[in-house]
């Protein structure tokens, strides 16, 4: 089991390696086909999209917040939480949610503005030349396939998990937890780097629309706003559903992904890894297409540990018996326990012994 494991991420490597190359060498055969011209600069925008640069401005500044905190007013006014937001879990994502404001800023802007002109001297803006197309089509993939892999990676490795298990415990889908997550996961969050990195070498425009974009899709696919139901119940609209669900994370699937049981043939928390794109889990294999919506959500293993340990471990422990973030717990696993034939709950399957 282990080589057959072993073989595939090998596979799936390698071919990750491949889409990383699609856009380099799809500029590259553009300037060979105009003869090295540089007709346009990423640094402006094509024409047709002009009138859209100061509405993704004001949406990264503040629309995104905005839109978040409405949608999440309309959740709550149509009830779709029921009565699960309490106690900690409100502690927890109104924590996740202000504090990545604050922590980020400056951690992000000592990268971008000391770091990066130390690591990569003289290189500030030398992107510059390529077209918002290219910039845009590199952005998306490098962004997008990399977030695929520090996700997957944190469900597939127990000692990672602990630190994405936060995002999963919530036992509710919605605005209120999209932004719940520990501050470590949040903080080596792998793509805000290689963003800012290919914003430094001078790809700033197409990594504005690549975000924006993204932070739609993302928070949509969170919702409890089911909004593909209609393409799943009108026939006319089969078509586009089938490429829409290929192509991008929906609320179908992401639901699956944060179900609490696989066992159901619609949770698939081992899989449905993809943020902005899906077709990751579609070329990888690790994707469940069900239109169906799972019966609930979290993970059965749940303690409602405090919202200090949920954000904060491992420099904060839970008080709570039997939690995996408690005190005495070893932050890798010493054997896996023996795969029985029952409903899986959404946790790794390797057993973290106690000290």
């Amino acid at each position: 089991m282990a080589i057959v494991q072993k073989e595939k991420l090998t596979r799936d490597l390698s071919i990750s390696l491949l889409i990383y190359s699609l856009p380099v060498v799809a500029i590259f055969l553009y300037f060979k086909l105009t003869n090295g011209v540089v007709s346009e600069s990423h640094l402006t925008l094509p024409s047709f999209l002009e009138f859209a640069k100061p509405v993704f401005e004001n949406i990264r500044t503040w629309g995104l917040t905005v839109f978040m905190l409405v949608l999440g007013v309309i959740e709550f006014t149509a009830g779709l939480y029921d009565d699960e937001w309490t106690g900690e879990e409100r502690k927890i994502d109104i924590v996740c949610f202000l504090a990545p404001k604050l922590l980020l800023p400056p951690v992000i802007a000592f990268f971008s503005l000391t770091a990066l002109p130390y690591l990569l001297p003289n290189l500030a803006n030398s992107l510059s030349w390529v077209p918002f197309w290219g910039g845009f089509f590199l952005i998306a993939i490098a962004d997008d396939l990399t977030q695929y892999w520090y996700h997957r990676l944190h469900h597939q490795v127990p000692f990672l998990w602990r630190f994405h298990r936060t995002h999963h415990s919530a036992p509710y889908m919605g605005m209120a937890m999209a932004s719940r997550q520990n501050f470590i996961y949040t903080v080596f969050f792998s793509q805000i780097y290689l963003t800012a990195t290919l914003t430094y070498l001078g790809l700033g425009l197409p990594a504005l629309f690549v975000l924006v974009i993204k932070s739609f899709i993302t928070l949509g696919a969170h919702s409890s706003i089911a909004w593909d139901k209609p393409f799943y119940k009108y026939k006319v609209l089969h078509p586009i559903a089938w490429v829409l669900e290929r192509l991008i994370s929906t609320p179908a699937t992401h639901h699956a992904h944060h179900a609490d049981t696989s066992g159901d043939g619609v949770g698939h928390f081992k899989g449905n890894f993809g943020n902005m794109f899906f077709i990751w889990d579609v070329i990888f294999g690790t994707g469940l297409i069900t239109r169906k919506f799972p019966e609930s959500y979290g993970t059965k293993s749940y303690k409602q540990e405090e919202w200090y340990a949920q954000f904060l471990w491992p420099i904060f422990k839970s008080k709570k018996e039997g939690s995996s973030l408690a005190d005495g717990v070893l932050s890798f696993p010493l054997k896996a326990k023996p795969v029985e034939n029952v409903v899986e709950s959404a946790e790794p399957t390797p057993v973290l012994e106690q000290v």
